[in-house]
């Protein structure tokens, strides 16, 4: 049996309350948790993706452009960001940036959007077990593609929408 995930509680103005949070439980009204996502970018232009397995809830066997998950208890988002790069992806020693940042009431989340760019070696990304069971790295036309396909996590392309604009993948 896994250890009880916390996290901390946030009022709709980005603000801790002091509350903790359990994961699993009810998250009550006006209270968020904080989500910290990724779009992983080498320096050589390609894009990742994660394929999720199988027995995934949510999107189960889709190639996810993203790495990321829940802010832990005491952890700052980019504090957040680092781990779950690191679980999820092995990667470590990327450049962060901020490009987005939204509330999602369905899942009572405020979600730090990132860049990450890194210089990784390609064949050294490593899986998380019961997350992830596959990868790819796609060119900048065939990640542009997968964004515009039926394939790509909708609410995670919602979320980068804005950027994927600026940049010019998106009208």
């Amino acid at each position: 049996m896994s250890a009880m995930e916390l996290w901390d509680a946030y009022d709709s103005g980005e603000r801790r309350t002091g509350q903790t949070l359990v994961r699993g439980e009810p998250i009550p009204q006006g209270r968020y948790h904080m989500v910290c996502e990724a779009l992983v970018r080498h320096t050589d232009g390609e894009y990742l993706l994660m394929h999720r397995v199988l027995t995934k809830a949510a999107y189960p066997g889709y190639f996810e452009a993203t790495a990321g998950g829940s802010a832990l208890c005491g952890e700052d988002a980019l504090t957040c960001m680092r781990r779950e790069l690191m679980e999820e992806t092995g990667i470590v020693g990327v450049t962060l940036t901020l490009v987005a940042k939204s509330h999602d009431e369905q899942e009572r989340a405020i979600f730090y959007s990132y860049l990450a760019l890194t210089d990784v070696d390609k064949a050294a990304i490593t899986l998380q077990q019961g997350e992830t069971d596959g990868y790819r790295w796609l060119s900048e036309a065939d990640f542009i593609a997968h964004i515009h396909s039926d394939r790509v996590i909708d609410r995670q392309k919602a979320r980068y929408a804005d950027y994927f604009r600026r940049i010019g993948y998106l009208e």
